[in-house]
This record gives C-alpha cells, sequence and structure tokens, in this order.
C-alpha cells in the first residue's frame, strides 16, 4: 500500500522532484498510482505525491513507498473465488519496468520499499546502483521481480537496518552482507546458498530478525555454531532449508537464549532436537510438515510461553500427552494429520488462551469432544475434521453454547461418524460435510442462522423439509449441499440469496427445469454445480440471457434443445451427459465480439452433430475440450490450429474422416490427445514425434490407420498411456520402446491425477488457477474385457496397447526395460518368435495379453518373479512345455492358457503324458474357449461407445 507525504508546510526541492519524474518515466503503472507524480497539475509539491515522504525540517525525500502488497490467502481461506479476485486486482497494481539510475541522486534516502512488484521482469539481478544510496537505512526489494545474484555493492550501505532480499536472490550469498554491522532485520528467503565460509554472520551482532527459508545450508553446518554468536538474535526462520542437523550429543544450536521464534518446517528432520527444549525464552515453535515420529516429547512442557505451537502433518504416533496441556499460555495449537490416537483428554480446557485449535486428519483420534472446551471462548476457530467422533453435532453446539455467543466463528467437524443433526446457531461459518448425518431439516432448525455466510454441509444425507414461501434468514456467500435431498422441484428460497458466489447442489434429487430467475440471482457468481440431478428443459428458452458465471456444471441431467450462448468471462462449462443436439455452430461462431475467456469446455456424451465449425479463432484460452461421445463429422477444421494453450482434445466415439488432423502440428502444448473410435485412415504421421513433445496420453484406437508405428514415437519422453489397438498397422514393433521414459522407472514420482493448467493466460496467472474434479483428464482403457475412463488414477497408470493389429515380427527384449510399465496388450497381432526371457524384469506390471499371435518356445521361469501381476493371457499361441511355477500363475483361469501346447497348473494336462490331454480335456478346453465371448465381444462394440463408468 503507498504510503501518502505527511509533510504538509515544506515545498519538494526541484532536483529531487526531477528525479522522481524520470523514476516514472521508467516504471509502468497499469492502474495509474503515480497519476499524482506530474509537474503539470496543481499539487507539484512531490511531497505530497503519493508513496513519497520528505523531511520536515530540511524538505528532503527520505522514504519511498512503492510497493505493491499481495492478497493474504489466510484472509480467503474459505472464499477461492475472492482470493482469485484479490489476486487479480494485485496483478494489475504492480508496477514494471525498471528502477533509473537517477535514483542515486536522491543522497538523503533512507527508506526505500520496492516490494511486490515485477521490475524488469523476472530473472535480472539487482540493480548494482543501489549500492551507492549510502544512506538507505531500510531496503526492501523482496518478490519484486529480481533474481540472480546478489551485488557485492550492497555491502557499501553500512547504515542499514533493514534488508528484505526474499526472492529477489539467489546463488551464494556474499561475505560482504557482514559489513552490514547494524543490520536489525535480514532476509534472505531463496534458493540461495550459504557457502563454507560463515564467520561473515558473526560479525552481525545487532541481528533479532534471520530468515534463510528455501536456502541451501548443506555447505556450511560445519560453521554454522557462529550463528549462536548472535546475541540478540530473537526471530530464526529456516524452513525448507536443506541443513542436515547433528546428533543430539554433537554441538548444535542451544545456546539461543534470546530466540522468542523457531520455524523449521519441512525441514526433513525425523524428531525433535532435545537443544530445542532448552530454548525457554520461545513464544512460537513450528515443526510442520517434517517426518517427526514417536510420540510428542513430553520436554514440550519445558517452553512454558508457548503461544503458538505447530507440529503438524508430521508422523507422531501417540495419544495427546497431559505435558502439553500445561502450556497456559497457547493461543494456537495445530496437531494436524498425524497418527495421533486414544481420545481427547477434558484437560485441553486447561488450555484457556486458545484462539485456533487444529485436531483434523488424525484418524485415530476418538470418544467425545470434551465438554470443558467449553470453557475456552477466545477460541475463533475449531478444526476436528476426519477424527472419530461418536457424538451428535447438537451435543458439540451445546458444548460451546456460551461461546457461540461470545462471538466463535468457525466450527469444522467435517467426515466424522456423527449420527444425527440438531439446532445449529448463529456461527458465521459452518463445515460438517462428509459426515453419517441422515435427518430431516425443517425451518425451526434454521431458524437461528442469521449471521451465517458460509455453509459447508455437502456429503450427508439429509433431507430440507421446508415450505414454499420459506426463505433462509442470511445472505449467503458460499452454500455447499451436495447429495442433499432438495428435489423434486428446484429450490425456490435460493431466490432471496442474491450474495452467493459459489453455490454447490449436485445430486440433490432435483427433477425440474432452472427457472429464468436463476440466471439473474447468480450472475455474479463464480461457481455453480448443479451436476448429476435430473433437470430438464431447454437452456437457450430459461436464460434469456448469456450465462455469466464464471465456472457453470450442468452434467449429468437431461437438459436438450440447442446449447446456450456465453458471456465472454466465463472460465469453465461442463454440459456432458446431456441431450443437447444438432449442430453447435451457433454456440461457437454467433455473437461474439471479442475473445472468449473460456479454458475449460466439456460437451461429452450429448446428441450434437454435424461438421466441427470453423471459428475456434475466437476461443484462444481454451486448454481442454472434450467433444467425445457425439455425432460429429467431418475432419478438424484449420482454425483448431489457432488454439495454441490447448493441453487436451478428446474426441474420442464420433464419426471423424479423414487422416490424422494435420491442424495439430501447431497445438505444441497438447499433454492428451484422444481420437479414438472414429473413422479416420492414412498413417500415423512423423510430425507427432516431433511436434508433440510435452505428450503424456495418446490413443487412435478403433480407427483405419495402417502402415507401420513410426519410431519417432519413441522420443515422446513423457508419454504414460499410448493405444494404437484396434487399426491396420503393420510391420514390427518398435525395438526404442525402452526411450519412453515416463514407463522405465518403478520409482518415479507421479500425481494420481492428469489436469490442465491454464497458467499461460495472458489474463491470469498461476496463482489464479485452482485444480479441481472438473479439471482432470479422463482416458478410456480397456482391460479384461471392459473398457472403463480412468480418471481420479490416471496420472498413476501406464499402458501400452497395441492389439488388434497386423503387426508382426518379434516382440523385441528392449520392452522389458519399462520397469514402470503396468498394462500391455500385445494380442490380436501376428506376431512370431519367443517371449523375451527377460520379461521378469518388468516389476510394475499389472496385466498382459499376448493372446492370439503365433508365438513359439517356452514360457519364461521368470515370468514367475512379476509379483504384482493380476491378468496374463497367452491363450492362442503356439507355446509349449511346462508353466511355470509361481502363486500368480497357478491362480489363473485355464482359458489364459488354452490354444497352447502346454501342460501343468492352472490347466489339467498333466506334464508327464508329454502335454497330450484327454478327449475329457479337450471338452473343457472348448467349453473355456466359450468362457471368452464376452472378451471378445466387448473388444468389437466399444469401438462404438465410451462407457461412462468412472475409477
Amino acid at each position: 500500500m503507498l504510503r501518502f507525504g505527511v509533510c504538509r508546510e515544506s515545498v519538494c526541492i526541484r532536483s529531487e522532484k526531477e528525479t522522481l519524474l524520470k523514476l516514472k518515466h521508467n516504471l509502468t503503472d497499469p492502474s495509474n498510482r503515480l497519476s499524482s507524480w506530474n509537474n503539470a497539475t496543481a499539487n507539484s509539491d512531490c511531497c505530497q505525491w503519493a508513496g513519497v515522504v520528505c523531511n520536515n525540517t530540511t524538505a528532503h525525500v527520505v522514504e519511498l513507498h512503492l510497493n505493491t502488497a499481495p492478497p493474504n490467502l489466510h484472509d480467503y481461506e474459505f472464499n477461492i473465488e475472492g482470493y482469485d479476485k484479490a489476486e487479480e486486482a494485485y496483478s494489475r497494481s504492480q508496477f514494471g519496468g525498471e528502477i533509473s539510475p537517477s535514483l542515486a541522486d536522491l543522497k538523503h534516502l533512507n527508506y526505500l520499499d520496492l516490494s511486490g512488484n515485477e521490475l524488469l521482469g523476472q530473472g535480472t539481478p539487482i540493480p548494482a546502483f543501489l549500492g551507492t544510496v549510502t544512506s538507505l537505512t531500510h531496503l526492501n526489494l523482496s518478490y519484486s521481480g529480481f533474481s540472480g545474484k546478489i551485488p557485492p555493492q550492497i555491502g557499501n550501505l553500512s547504515n542499514l537496518v533493514y534488508l528484505d532480499l526474499r526472492y529477489a536472490a539467489e546463488g551464494t550469498i556474499p561475505s560482504v552482507i557482514g559489513n552490514l554491522s547494524n543490520l536489525c532485520y535480514l532476509a534472505l528467503r531463496s534458493n540461495s546458498v550459504l557457502g563454507e565460509n560463515v564467520d561473515w554472520i558473526s560479525r552481525l551482532s545487532k541481528l533479532k530478525y534471520l530468515d534463510l527459508v528455501d536456502a541451501n545450508l548443506s555447505q556450511s553446518f560445519h560453521s554454522l555454531h557462529t550463528l549462536q554468536a548472535l546475541p540478540s538474535l530473537m526471530h530464526l526462520h529456516l524452513s525448507r532449508s536443506t541443513l542436515p542437523l547433528p546428533h543430539d550429543s554433537q554441538p548444535s544450536l542451544h545456546n539461543f537464549k534470546s530466540l522468542l521464534t523457531l520455524e523449521m518446517s519441512s525441514f526433513t528432520i525425523s524428531y525433535v532436537p532435545k537443544w530445542i527444549f532448552g530454548l525457554t525464552k520461545l513464544v512460537s515453535l513450528q515443526l510442520r510438515g517434517n517426518y517427526i515420529q514417536g510420540p510428542i516429547p513430553d520436554d514440550i512442557q519445558n517452553l512454558t510461553l508457548l503461544q503458538t505451537l505447530d507440529l503438524s502433518d508430521n508422523l507422531f504416533s501417540s495419544s495427546i500427552p497431559d505435558s502439553l496441556y500445561s502450556l497456559r499460555h497457547l493461543k494456537f495449537l495445530n496437531l494436524k494429520g498425524n497418527n495421533l490416537n486414544g481420545s481427547i483428554s477434558d484437560a485441553l480446557g486447561n488450555l484457556t488462551s486458545l484462539i485456533g485449535l487444529d485436531l483434523s486428519y488424525s484418524y485415530q483420534l476418538e470418544g467425545k469432544m470434551p465438554t470443558s472446551l467449553g470453557n475456552i471462548c477466545n477460541l475463533r476457530e475449531i478444526r476436528f475434521s476426519h477424527l472419530k467422533l461418536n457424538q451428535q453435532i447438537n451435543e458439540i453446539l451445546q458444548i460451546f453454547a456460551l461461546c457461540i455467543s461470545h462471538g466463535i466463528i468457525t466450527l469444522d467437524v467435517d467426515r466424522n461418524p456423527f449420527e444425527s443433526i440438531g439446532l445449529l446457531s448463529n456461527l458465521s461459518h459452518i463445515s460438517i460435510a462428509d459426515n453419517q448425518f441422515q435427518a430431516a431439516v425443517k425451518e425451526d432448525d434454521l431458524a437461528n442462522l442469521t449471521s451465517l455466510t458460509e455453509f459447508y454441509a455437502s456429503g450427508n444425507n439429509f433431507t430440507l423439509k421446508v415450505g414454499p414461501n420459506w426463505h433462509l434468514s442470511s445472505q449467503l456467500t458460499r452454500l455447499h449441499m451436495r447429495e442433499w435431498h432438495l428435489g423434486p422441484n428446484f429450490p425456490s428460497w435460493i431466490q432471496s440469496q442474491n450474495k452467493l458466489e459459489y453455490l454447490e447442489m449436485s445430486n440433490a434429487g432435483i427433477l425440474d427445469s432452472i427457472p429464468t430467475w436463476f440466471w439473474e440471482i447468480s450472475s455474479q457468481a463464480s461457481f455453480v454445480n448443479l451436476s448429476h440431478n435430473h433437470i430438464h428443459g431447454d437452456l437457450g428458452t430459461t436464460s434469456r440471457i448469456p450465462i455469466s458465471i464464471l465456472n457453470v456444471f450442468l452434467s449429468t441431467n437431461h437438459l436438450s434443445g440447442k446449447l446456450p450462448y456465453l458471456s465472454n468471462d466465463v472460465q469453465r462449462l461442463d454440459l456432458s451427459g446431456n441431450s443437447f443436439s444438432g449442430s453447435i455452430d451457433d454456440f461457437l461462431c454467433k455473437n461474439q465480439n471479442k475473445p472468449m475467456r473460456l479454458q475449460f469446455l466439456n460437451l461429452a456424451s450429448n446428441n450434437l452433430s454435424g461438421e466441427i465449425p470453423d471459428c475456434w479463432r475466437t476461443w484462444p484460452f481454451l486448454v481442454y475440450v472434450n467433444l467425445q461421445s457425439n455425432r460429429f463429422v467431418g475432419n478438424l477444421p484449420p482454425s483448431m490450429s489457432s488454439l495454441t494453450e490447448l493441453q487436451a482434445l478428446q474426441f474420442c466415439n464420433n464419426l471423424l474422416s479423414g487422416i490424422f488432423p494435420t491442424i495439430l502440428k501447431k497445438n505444441v502444448k497438447l499433454i492428451s490427445l484422444d481420437l479414438g473410435q472414429n473413422n479416420l485412415s492414412g498413417t500415423i504421421p512423423l510430425w507427432v514425434g516431433e511436434k508433440l513433445k510435452y505428450m503424456i496420453i495418446l490413443s487412435i484406437r478403433s480407427n483405419k490407420f495402417s502402415g507401420h508405428i513410426p519410431n519417432i514415437i519413441c522420443g515422446m519422453s513423457q508419454l504414460q498411456v499410448l493405444d494404437l489397438a484396434h487399426n491396420n498397422l503393420s510391420g514390427n514393433i518398435p525395438n526404442c520402446l525402452n526411450r519412453l521414459s515416463a514407463m522405465t522407472s518403478m520409482e518415479r514420482s507421479t500425481s494420481p491425477v492428469i489436469y490442465c493448467d491454464p497458467t499461460n493466460n495472458t489474463f491470469g496467472n498461476a496463482s489464479l488457477f485452482h485444480p479441481s474434479e472438473f479439471d482432470l483428464v479422463g482416458m478410456f482403457i480397456l482391460l479384461k474385457g471392459r473398457i472403463d475412463e480412468y480418471k481420479s488414477f490416471l496420472g498413476l497408470v501406464t499402458s501400452i496397447d497395441l492389439s488388434n493389429n497386423k503387426l508382426s515380427g518379434e516382440i523385441r527384449k528392449e520392452i522389458t526395460e519399462l520397469n514402470g510399465l503396468i498394462f500391455l496388450n500385445f494380442s490380436r497381432n501376428q506376431l512370431i518368435g519367443q517371449i523375451p526371457q527377460s520379461i521378469g524384469n518388468m516389476g510394475s506390471i499389472i496385466s498382459i495379453d499376448l493372446s492370439k499371435n503365433q508365438l513359439s518356445g517356452e514360457i519364461p521361469p521368470t515370468i514367475s518373479n512379476l509379483s504384482f501381476l493380476s491378468m496374463l493371457d497367452l491363450s492362442y499361441n503356439h507355446l509349449k512345455g511346462k508353466i511355470p511355477i509361481g502363486t500368480q500363475l497357478q491362480s489363473f483361469d485355464a482359458s489364459n492358457f488354452i490354444g497352447n501346447n502346454l501342460c501343468g497348473p492352472p490347466l489339467p494336462v498333466n506334464c508327464n503324458s508329454n502335454g497330450k490331454s484327454s478327449d475329457d480335456h479337450k471338452g473343457k478346453a472348448s467349453h473355456k474357449h466359450g468362457i471368452m465371448a464376452p472378451y471378445r465381444e466387448a473388444a468389437r462394440t466399444s469401438k462404438h461407445q465410451c462407457p461412462e463408468k468412472i475409477l
């Protein structure tokens, strides 16, 4: 925030005014915050300009406040949309450009704050000329866009008391910082490196605050005892620093007698160092996000002055010790995300100073919430979600009855096995989501909610029973009622809620149309989810004005007619699983005078038809397009090449024809492409492997592609799913598949999900994007005769399916180097030769299908090493000999081995009879062959349908 000059009588010095105007000239000011910096206006006294402070006596400019303050995420913890808007406003108000060297002409400047801006663009070092402004006592360049090495000239600023270079510098921290002997505050948070020689630290004898978060301290540990030579140090922040701590028997950091704050979160320690318990003046101790095991140490009771204790997200495995309840000064206690067990002691009520308490995600904490909590009336935030509390919610509210009247604002008891819901109180925030509530909620139950603004109650079995004229007595901003019974009529009481920003009423039993008034009262909303209901009607009739809600989810309903019009601001639209019909020309091409900001478009599983219109240039920000399971014909139009941000394109199960779409050459950010189950033909072009280097999923199954599989596909190093099944491909399987590095490691670190990230859009930035279930990429995969859509776990799937082609030659041993491959299907080809002897190296494999080829020789014994194998089909080849002995192999059905000359379990063929079976066994084999009919049927019919089953 800009500060304004307080000097009303003095008039600024002319030369300094000119310097300020030069400074403004080099800056970009998108929000015009420096409009007062104008020599032509009536207010030409620069001491009165925004952000300028002059000396009352001399009129010299002594302070420049040109910082831009980002929004505080904690202020928007339950209001993501509000935070998005605040972040967008912050981005628009940041200064850019560069700092003019003329700044050095301000010889009396002692305070300079340029934090929170984007100066010079990211990647430019701090300008060295700042080292000539020797009058500075306060310099803040944190989060200013600078990076690179700290210029040694900083060491000339011997008057500095305050130096903040957080995320403004990197590389080795220069020893010249030690010249700044007057420093009280030093923040070097970044990927900086503290070198081997850190003796300069001991020269900072006045230092009270030191921030080395994210710094690399590994080279300097043997000298880190020099930190103990800082007699004034009160606040030490070392989170996420790479510093191996010594064993407690070795010299450590126990001499910080003045330390009040110690932050060592995400420090990868596995125990609490004993020297910490000797820091008896500590007021704040933060050790969250480590790997600390065992019980919470009783010695924590030595820290009698603690006000903040954060031990969250560790591996503590004990009950909450009684010693912790003796910390009478505690205001904030966070034990979230540990393995705590037992019950919560009534002694918790001794912590009468508590303001915030979080015990959530301690799945083994059980029993009841202690009644003594009712004595802690300073509490403003209580989080007990994901515990085993066995208590009715009206009992809990009775515990807090007195405190509620004193203003408790947050109660979070999500995912506890509560039994019923009674009378709720006038809290401003209530979170009771994902419990086992089963009750009818009546008007009287909600009568006292006059202060409520946020209500999280999804995932329960509530039935709302209110009259047609009932209205909620408060104005909500966020309402979560997923899986309530709200229907069959559309809830009319929503009409009175004109401040809603977030509305979740999916799977709520609504069997009505959406009334016209709904679109009017929700026009300012950021999120509306009415999916998985039975909503019917024509949106073109009920939504008279273009839909303007930023995120709209109406999937899996019975909506029909033409697609609705959108305003330019909509970002996500999901209308999948409805009955919209006809062409999409009007939707894509009409009434669009400026570019649409839509990022996610899902129109899958409707009755849309016709050619895909050629007007995608007005949709430049799309990152996800899903039009699968419709009746589109033709090929992709040229304008789709303008979707340069596109990351996922899904056209599975349509009637597309022609060759592989050449327009996709320019969609180089694609990570998922599904063109399966169409009528495309021709060869797989070489440019697929050259241009689409970031591809994770590639499916062209069930088309008419022919020719060889190009070797250049092996260069797609991030590929996890390759599905070329059900085509007319011929030639050998490429011998370079071992270069698919995403499938080669069993220890790869992979997210369970794959989602599209629109952070490169020109109107947004990374902080504006919050990935959700609606942004996930899904993929249909054929396994065990069934096609399922993998979504929640797609990021963990690695699969190669080349089945049902005309591939020939041998299975090369290189394929067995894919140690991270999970699903492999080469069935129904013309492969010859032996199964590679090294197949037992594929340690991650779950499913192998090599059936209906011309493979020969024996089954390699190493196949018994595949401990995760749950599906193996080698039927109908020319294999011979004994089936190797292994737990998995003998548990498979005999039908997976028939059609060969094999013997031994699970086949009822005795190997001593030279592999010859009796007539009775031949009958069994014929019967087993019949068992495979559903498999063949599924493979044949899957070309015409994309089942909706979600795993």
